[in-house]
């Protein structure tokens, strides 16, 4: 089946799909606009129902309780009925609390409500069961034990309510500022969905009608002898794509084997230059493609560690953690030209531990030996710091035992052997054969990463030095940790 290619509608076609691709963005704006408001007015329609339901709790543990007092008092038939109706009512409104021990205050208070409200219920038939069977001075001192009960979660629930109250006062307050940016992000998109429309049209009508000027350019040089000028060609099906090719078709039969023999000889010297330019530069290319892969979402996510950070402690500390990061960045973007010495590759390693040790409270327990006579070797910058990540993100984090990270650099004659250790999760061989393969890239799936992957590590040191094997990994299984080692040619540097 033909392929359908933009150049191929008619200028009719193109400008009737720009308008409508326009109105349908703004439409489906409109539509996400709505969506999110309605989610927000829904939210906050939900905001004070936990209270609603704990007025409703409070009122039913009442009924219990006056129902309870009512039967002691006139022992009647229809106050044991309501006694048992609400019992079982107030119940059911106490599955809806919490019974898990969780360390959030509200949630420990329903937990408390809940245990006391079971005892009360158990004291309360105990009550009502020693009335029944006339046994005065039971009755009397269980009834006693109720009323403290009562008391105590009565209180309870009033405490609850006012926390409940509190939190939903403020998400309130957040939904309405919510809703307030929605209305001003809404109208800001809006604007610049319109604005962008208009100079993507203009855009797309300029490049439509811009051969039309060229076309009158060229056949005014034609009418004074100029047989060796054209358009230029296009397999377009519109209107423009038809007049072009009548056009050349002209020109090429008026002077042809001109135009064949000065085609021919173009052809064959750009096909020289361009292999050429293929063979000398496709390294440097790919090399600069490699290092150039840096995900924003680490700078932002570090960042704001150094914003949350000035705001608990001290300028001099946020100074520092702001100092290491900029270190970090400019080694990032200084060296994404160049190489580097095994020194500035530490270095960079030292900045990233420290920036992670800050966002995370110091958990990153890291260690390194290092030969110091090796520290001037140049190698291919960011190659240390993508296999210390890897062993942060795939080895320790999210780890029940303390995770640490060993870096060892030593040396002989021939290579320098650098390890980066952990006593993390560790790798099974079919995920090693994977990653050195290039067929596994284990990334981390919040995008909190430099985006430099053992791949790319693996695949600029095999450019660099014009060598393979020069990476390996080893692990003995599962809960066993991992260890990186990469290996230097002392002869290439």
């Amino acid at each position: 089946m033909k392929q359908i290619r933009w150049r191929d509608f008619s200028l009719v076609s193109k400008i009737i799909i720009e308008v409508g691709m326009i109105a349908i963005l703004l439409f489906s704006m409109n539509m996400l606009f709505y969506a999110r408001i309605n989610n927000s007015m829904q939210r906050m329609d939900n905001v004070y129902a936990s209270n609603t339901e704990l007025t409703e709790l409070s009122q039913i543990f009442e009924k219990v309780q006056d129902n309870m007092y009512s039967y002691l008092k006139v022992k009647s038939s229809q106050a044991l009925l309501d006694y048992y109706q609400n019992e079982a009512k107030y119940r059911d409104q106490l599955e809806k609390l919490n019974e898990e021990n969780i360390d959030d205050s509200v949630k420990l208070l329903e937990r408390n409500i809940r245990k006391m409200s079971e005892t009360y219920l158990d004291c309360t038939a105990e009550t009502v069961a020693a009335k029944r069977g006339r046994n005065v001075e039971k009755y009397k001192r269980k009834y006693d034990e109720t009323t403290k009960l009562y008391g105590y979660i009565q209180s309870s629930i009033e405490e609850l309510n006012n926390l409940m109250f509190q939190e939903n006062s403020n998400t309130y307050s957040v939904l309405r500022a919510v809703m307030r940016y929605l209305e001003v992000s809404n109208t800001i998109i809006m604007l610049g969905i319109v604005a962008g429309g208009m100079v993507l049209l203009f855009q797309v009508t300029r490049k439509m009608f811009g051969p039309l000027s060229n076309m009158a350019e060229t056949a005014q040089l034609v009418g004074q002898g100029n047989f060796h000028v054209k358009m230029h060609d296009t397999d377009a099906q519109d209107e423009l794509g038809t007049v072009t090719r009548a056009f050349n078709t002209m020109v090429e039969n008026l002077d042809l084997y001109m135009a064949r023999t000065k085609a021919s000889m173009e052809k064959e010297q750009q096909m020289m230059e361009r292999e050429l330019l293929m063979e000398n530069h496709l390294k440097e290319a790919q090399l600069k493609y490699l290092q150039s892969q840096i995900n924003p979402h680490f700078l932002f996510n570090s960042l704001n560690a150094g914003a949350q950070l000035a705001m608990m402690e001290d300028a001099e500390q946020t100074g520092i953690f702001v100092e290491k990061m900029a270190d970090f960045f400019r080694y990032n973007v200084k060296k994404g030209q160049e190489d580097a010495t095994l020194g500035e590759e530490l270095e960079a390693v030292d900045n990233y531990i420290y920036i992670l040790n800050v966002r995370f409270a110091g958990d990153i327990h890291f260690s390194k030996e290092v030969d110091e006579s090796l520290e001037n070797v140049r190698m291919p910058s960011m190659i240390l710091q993508p296999v210390v990540e890897n062993a942060v993100n795939h080895g320790i984090r999210d780890i029940e035992w303390e995770g640490k990270i060993h870096l060892t650099v030593t040396g002989d004659a021939d290579y320098i052997r650098i390890s980066v250790k952990d006593n993390g999760k560790g790798m099974t061989q079919e995920q090693i054969e994977g990653v050195l393969s290039g067929n596994r890239e284990r990334r981390n799936e919040e995008g909190d990463s430099t985006g430099i992957g053992m791949n790319n590590v693996i695949s600029r040191l095999e450019l660099y030095y014009e060598e393979s094997g020069l990476m390996e990994i080893n692990s003995e299984g599962e809960g066993k940790g991992t260890e990186a080692v990469i290996y230097i040619p002392v002869h290439e540097n």
